[in-house]
């Protein structure tokens, strides 16, 4: 497949606007590695490997181990994720599953005893903005390359 669209010359306002939050992201009190746990996983999950290509790169300049990329997807049998990292990313495969999962108040209490109000939010807008990248870079037919 290739891109369909280049959206970014077609749209350049919305592109501009999703751009700024990602830049909003970035400022937040999330540690860097746990957003790109994040973007992973969320990736993962919508088969976005464009965005796993991506993000992968991403962490492991972050100085991300191996181990942990790989393992992502089955971080709940892991010891080497945190538990404020596994909080994370349960909030982040329920939000991205919403239509059926939800965020029941039990993960919604287990979040919050990891992060506090302000950054619960940012997380949120953390995990929608991956899923809405996924989505674009799915739609438009981007593929992950060697560099």
């Amino acid at each position: 497949m290739e891109q369909r669209v280049d959206y970014y010359n077609v749209a350049p306002e919305g592109l501009n606007i999703m751009m700024e939050m990602e830049k909003y992201t970035k400022t937040t009190g999330i540690d860097s590695k746990t957003r790109e746990l994040i973007k992973i996983r969320a990736s993962q999950i919508n088969g976005c490997a464009f965005c796993l290509n991506m993000h992968t790169a991403d962490a492991r300049k972050m100085g991300e181990t191996e181990q942990r990329l790989y393992c992502i997807s089955a971080w709940r049998e892991c010891t080497f994720y945190t538990d404020a990292e596994k909080a994370a990313l349960e909030l982040t495969e329920y939000v991205t599953l919403i239509p059926t999962k939800r965020v029941p108040d039990e993960l919604y209490r287990q979040v919050r005893e990891h992060y506090d109000e302000k950054q619960y939010v940012d997380l949120i807008l953390i995990i929608n903005q991956i899923n809405s990248w996924n989505r674009i870079s799915i739609a438009m037919g981007n593929t992950a390359s060697e560099k």
